[in-house]
Formats: structure tokens, C-alpha cells, sequence
């Protein structure tokens, strides 16, 4: 008897991934079918210009989203802001399933990074998306947009601002549901969409947002849509994301310019000092030699180290594409990701090339981008900074100094804190839904996705633990040398189509 029942509940198993198959089957033939329209739909989305500091063309974004939205016959669609806010909108949704007990809901964000348009390749507009048979840069050619009933080529490749951070993942969860209501297969949790529109700024009015609208957010789970797949092309399921932190430093030399040969070997040159003091901050095994840096550092689990252990290696095909010989830290890519990071973003003082001038300039600036892991908090790690610049013998001020503090410091760096800043977060390997979620996406990718503890990138999931007690997962769909953050923003439509369906298979899973 227990035999018989064994055999029942395997078929029963069996059944089961049967009918999930057959259910991914129809979404992508369906999806295939709908390729012209719904890239249409997405070039539209994407000639709307969503630079973060650009609150008019935000809220055209969220228009658009809202009316989109409404016609894929989602329910309950608001726009959630805080009250004598000048803050992007949030752009919400709320599909309710009928007998379904669970609610997930997924979150993208639809504000991009700025743009210097005279930085994009020859014939790219960051606003005026193109299509390219491949890589611009490997002599991919221009190709047309197609019209109804015709297939695209899956390595075609979208240009614009947000192809990929995170337009396409704003795009690929709607599209998702519609696939599924167009196809009148039932999901089997709640719904709910959150599409964010100052996630490039810090994410600012996030936290009290969150707290505001706690009730309507409620939820089983996140999953969110945003950073690249793994480099070797596999689907990633990321546990985790680093928090972020910034500091601008500026270090001060003579009132004037001084010509170099009149005064060189005499003053001060305020770009020497602080090149001096940023290399003071890392040894050549590219370790922050800051004291303390380490510390509060929350080791990995020993599930966790497992899960490292089975990354792919990509080491080797990295170094190729990206042209160099030599890495930072020795080892794996995603082992260096588990530590937090000092990063030089930019440094400024007096001009280069046409612009070059024999001076001594009277300043030098440079941008310091810190990652966060668990155990970190952004105060402090900016604090060990400020007390290593300290430490190298300079005056610290937060404004531009007096003449009299001039006069009594040497050297003089001044300190601008990113007050938008929040700390890591990670979910455990043990929640239940990183099964169900895993088994999802391998129904899309035919194997099991690469399972990361932490994601290189930041995102503020700290703040949705915090106000929500919830512990949500990063599913990434963009292809991971989309340029993202940077000029000839891509996205490869193998990977916006497979994102579609991937997150209907997500809406759809088992328990």
C-alpha cells in the first residue's frame, strides 16, 4: 500500500511539470507571436527620456506606465507618493487571483542615469532607441524595425538610455502577466507591481514611502527585477545586494593658479596630495589598508560558500572581452563581491589634453563609491574614511576652508557626505520560496539558475527588511555587458523575451 501511494504521489509529481511545461510552452509561442508589438510598445517606453534628475520626463514615464498598465488589464493601478513631495512617483498595481493565498510582488524601477549623448557611438541617441544586429562595437550593423508577423533575430540588440537598467525589467513583468490573462492561464498567487522612479537618486523618500504605505504593500515576497544574468550567460537567482555609500573629496592648494615653473617644487600641488592620500588607501593586492574597513564584516554561512563554490568560472573569458592582464584581487570574481569595496569613480583638477595648462591648480576633486556587505553600516564606513584622511594629516572641514584655517593647516581636505546612502541586505539560502522561485526559473532555462549569495551591484532592499519585514530576491534578466550606468545602454532581446516569460513562470509556480 505505502508503495502504491508512493507511485501515486510521484505521477501526481510528474503531472504537475507536465502541465508547467505545457503552460511555458503556450507563454512562448505566445510572446513570439506578440514580438513586433510588444517591442513597439517598449521603443515608445523607452523614447520618453527618464534621467533621474529630470522630474517632468519621470512623470511622463509613470503616465505612460499607468496607461500601459491599464490596457494589459491590470487592476488597481495608483500612483503612491508622499504628501508635499516633489518625489517620482511610484508606480503601483494590484492583480487579485481568485483562491490564490500568497502575494508576490515585483519591483523594477524606471528612472535612468544621466547622459552625455556626445559620449554614444556614431548614429546612437540615448532617446532615440536602435537596433543592431549584435555588439555596436564588434561591427554590428543597423537594423530595421519589423512589422507585424515577422521574428526578430534574439541577438539583435536594443540601444537607449534604460534598455536595460530597468526599462526591460519594468517592461518584461507587465508583459509577463499579460501573456498569462491574454492566454487565460490562471496565476496562482496575488500580484502586485512597484515600479520605482528615483532608484538612481539613492531611493531618498523610499523608507518613509514603505511606512506610509505598509498596509497596501503587504506581501509574501519580493522579487526583484533589476543588474544583469551571470557572465556566462546562465539565469542568476542573487540572495543578496551590496548597500552604497559615497564621499566627494576635495583637497586644496594655492587661492590662484600658479604657474608651474614660477612656483613648482615650492607649493603644494593640491592633485599630487590627494592622489597621494587616495593611494595611501589600498595596497597593491587591491586590500583597503583603512583601519578597521574589515571588521564589522558578517562572515558567510557555510551554505553560502557552497553556493560560491558552484559559480561558473569566468574569469578568463572576462579578462578577453574586457582587455586587460591583470585583476585587483586574486581569485573569483563573485568571492571578491563578498567584501566591501573602495572605488575611485572620478578625479578633477585643472585640464587635460587641449585643455592642458602649465599650473599648479587650485584644487583637486575626487568621487570615492563605497560597497557595502552585511555587518557594514554606511555612517561608520564613511567615518573610517574621514578618520584615515585624518590620519594622513589633513585639516577635515565640510565647507571651503577660511582664509585663517588656510592658514593654519597644511593640508586641507574637504569632506561632502552622500546622506542617500543604506547598508547591505541578504536573504537566507533556507527561505522557502528560493526553491519554488529556482524551480520557476528552471522551467525557462531548462537547468537551475546560478545561485548567488550577493550581487556586485546595490539596490535598497535594506530599507524593504527594515519597514517591511520582508526578504526579497533579485531575478535578473539584462545581459551582463549591456553597459549599464555608462554611454550605449543595451539590452539583448534574447534576454528581454526570456525575461518575459521567466516571470510568468514565476507567477505561475508551485508550492
Amino acid at each position: 500500500m505505502k508503495k502504491f501511494f508512493q507511485l501515486v504521489f510521484t505521477a501526481l509529481l510528474f503531472c504537475g511539470s507536465l502541465a508547467a511545461q505545457s503552460s511555458q510552452d503556450l507563454v512562448k509561442k505566445s510572446i513570439q507571436e506578440k514580438q513586433t508589438s510588444i517591442i513597439d510598445e517598449f521603443k515608445t517606453f523607452l523614447s520618453i527620456p527618464n534621467v533621474a534628475s529630470n522630474s517632468k520626463g519621470l512623470q511622463e514615464n509613470a503616465d505612460w506606465m499607468m496607461n500601459y498598465m491599464k490596457v494589459k488589464g491590470i487592476e488597481d493601478i495608483s500612483l503612491l507618493t508622499l504628501p508635499n513631495s516633489q518625489m517620482p512617483p511610484v508606480v503601483y498595481g494590484e492583480v487579485k487571483v481568485p483562491g490564490a493565498t500568497e502575494t508576490i510582488i515585483f519591483y523594477a524601477h524606471y528612472d535612468g542615469q544621466p547622459v552625455d549623448t556626445s559620449k554614444w557611438f556614431p548614429g546612437l541617441h540615448p532617446f532615440k532607441p536602435s537596433l543592431y544586429s549584435g555588439m555596436y562595437e564588434k561591427d554590428a550593423t543597423v537594423l530595421p524595425w519589423l512589422t507585424e508577423g515577422s521574428i526578430y533575430d534574439m541577438n539583435a540588440r536594443i540601444y537607449a538610455r534604460g534598455a536595460s537598467d530597468d526599462k526591460a525589467g519594468v517592461m518584461a513583468i507587465i508583459n509577463a502577466y499579460a501573456q498569462l490573462k491574454a492566454l487565460h492561464i490562471k496565476p496562482t498567487v496575488n500580484i502586485k507591481f512597484f515600479f520605482e522612479g528615483e532608484e538612481e537618486a539613492g531611493s531618498p523618500n523610499l523608507e518613509q514611502l514603505l511606512e506610509l504605505y505598509k498596509n497596501k504593500l503587504a506581501a509574501n515576497f519580493w522579487i526583484i527585477c533589476d543588474g544583469p544574468v551571470h557572465q556566462s550567460g546562465k539565469k542568476q537567482l542573487v540572495m543578496g545586494v551590496r548597500g552604497d555609500t559615497h564621499l566627494e573629496l576635495t583637497v586644496f592648494g594655492p587661492k590662484r593658479p600658479l604657474h608651474s615653473g614660477h612656483y613648482g617644487n615650492w607649493v603644494l600641488n593640491p592633485a599630487m596630495e590627494l592622489v597621494r592620500l587616495l593611494a595611501s588607501m589600498k595596497n597593491e593586492k587591491g586590500e583597503v589598508t583603512i583601519k578597521g574597513f574589515y571588521d564589522d564584516v558578517t562572515p558567510l554561512t557555510n551554505a553560502e560558500k557552497q553556493a560560491l563554490a558552484k559559480v561558473p568560472s569566468v574569469e578568463a573569458q572576462l579578462k578577453d572581452e574586457l582587455g586587460i592582464n591583470a585583476t585587483e584581487r586574486e581569485g573569483a570574481l563573485n568571492d571578491a563581491l563578498q567584501f566591501p569595496s573602495l572605488n575611485i569613480n572620478g578625479i578633477q583638477s585643472a585640464g587635460v589634453g587641449k585643455y592642458s595648462a602649465n599650473v599648479i591648480p587650485t584644487k583637486a576633486i575626487a568621487s570615492v563609491d563605497m560597497r557595502l556587505v552585511v555587518g557594514n553600516n554606511w555612517e561608520k564606513q564613511q567615518q573610517k574614511v574621514i578618520d584615515h584622511i585624518k590620519a594622513q594629516g589633513f585639516f577635515i572641514t565640510d565647507k571651503e576652508p577660511t582664509d585663517e584655517e588656510r592658514k593654519l593647516n597644511a593640508k586641507i581636505c574637504m569632506v561632502i557626505r552622500d546622506k542617500n546612502s543604506y547598508n547591505a541586505q541578504k536573504t537566507s539560502l533556507d527561505n522557502p520560496y528560493v526553491r519554488r522561485i529556482s524551480k520557476a526559473i528552471s522551467l525557462v532555462s531548462n537547468e537551475q539558475p546560478v545561485l548567488l549569495p550577493t550581487l556586485g551591484g546595490s539596490l535598497p532592499l535594506f530599507v524593504f527588511e527594515k519597514v517591511l519585514k520582508t526578504s526579497p530576491v533579485t531575478v535578473p534578466i539584462a545581459n551582463h555587458d549591456n553597459n549599464q550606468h555608462a554611454e550605449n545602454e543595451n539590452i539583448k532581446l534574447k534576454n528581454f523575451f526570456e525575461g518575459i516569460q521567466l516571470f510568468s513562470s514565476i507567477m505561475i509556480m508551485g508550492k
